[in-house]
This record gives C-alpha cells, structure tokens and sequence, in this order.
C-alpha cells in the first residue's frame, strides 16, 4: 500500500510541476538590393539649381550624388554607395538633402527650365563631379557660375550644414520623421536586370 501511495504521489507531483519548454524565435528581416542599372560607360549628371546635388538626368531612376555618397530609392527605401554602379548598402531614412529637391526636377530638366526661368544646363562627366564635389560645395561655384545656369533664379537663402549632412557624410545612422518618398519609375534597363536575378 505504501508503494501505491508513493507511486501516485510521486505521478501528481509530476503532473502538477510546470513543464519546461524552450521555444526559439527567428526573425530574418531582408530587403532585396535594387537591381542594377548598366551604364555604357560613366554617367553625365547635372547640378540641380539651389543645391549641391548632383542627378544622373538621362535615366527613369533617380540616382543622386551628395556629399561623397551616390544616393538611390528603390521600393520604398533608401540605398547609398561610395559607386554609381554597385555595392548598394539599405539606408535607414530618407537622406536630408531630398527635402530640398522639388517633386517635378525631372520635368524641369527635360524643359530646360526651373521654377518657370530657363535653365541652361550643364552636363557635368562623373569624373569631374568625383574629384571637384567638396571644392564647388565650399566655394559656392554653382552660385557664382549664373546661378546654376537658371535666368533670373531668385536665390533663397543658403542653408547652414545641418548635423545630419555630417552625419550622413560619415556614415552615421540617423532618423528623420515623415519625409515625402519619391515616386518610382523603373528604368527598361533595370526591369530586364531584375527578371535576369530572380
């Protein structure tokens, strides 16, 4: 009887304790990199008026260089590279200098105007934009070049460097809030890239 009375003691005892469990959580959040575009040979950019951002104008992909960095969105998301043409890395915010491109720059650029004064543009090779960015930008030459080659283009007042142009220049994360996103049109050259990766 003693035996029987251990036995269920021992099966409630087992019973009643809480079983341990492991349980393993994976979260795999990933981001597919935008598919390459490919250039014949090193693209022309244009300096938009009243910034120093520099546009690769002759393509449907909006494709920027600002403060040593080529600048690109893709799928709701912003992706940077030290090359125009490869080693795309996920950007944590929409970068600040975008704040200041106007929505319709593509529109401007193709009508050779810029807030409704004409606008002589200036093809600039990726070479000369590489090697002379930082001396234009401290120098004011685009200033002192026409005003960006746009007529009667009423200047507004340049801004300070913000901490976020460092930041983004250094390689630092940062956060801003609600920025508008850019509208995606897919260059035919990257549709046909795209269905050749997957």
């Amino acid at each position: 009887m003693k035996k029987i009375l251990l036995g269920i003691l021992f099966a409630m005892v087992i019973i009643s304790s809480p079983v341990l469990m492991t349980a393993a959580v994976n979260i795999d959040v990933s981001f597919s990199m935008p598919p390459a575009i490919i250039f014949a040979s090193p693209p022309e950019l244009v300096v938009l008026p009243q910034t120093y951002v520099y546009a690769v104008a002759d393509i449907d992909a909006d494709i920027f260089f600002y403060n040593g960095w080529w600048w690109r969105p893709w799928e709701g998301h912003w992706y940077r590279s030290r090359t125009y043409n490869a080693d795309w890395t996920l950007h944590n915010s929409v970068p600040s200098f975008y704040k200041e491109i106007p929505s319709g720059w593509r529109n401007d650029y193709r009508e050779h105007r810029w807030q409704g004064q004409p606008w002589e543009q200036q093809l600039l090779p990726y070479q000369e934009v590489q090697k002379n960015w930082q001396g234009w930008k401290k120098n004011k030459h685009w200033q002192k070049q026409k005003n960006w080659g746009v007529q009667d283009l009423q200047t507004r007042q340049s801004r300070p460097q913000l901490k976020e142009d460092k930041l983004e220049k250094s390689g630092q994360p940062r956060k801003i809030n609600k920025v508008r996103q850019p509208q995606q049109k897919e260059h035919p050259k990257t549709r046909n890239e795209g269905k050749k990766n997957k």
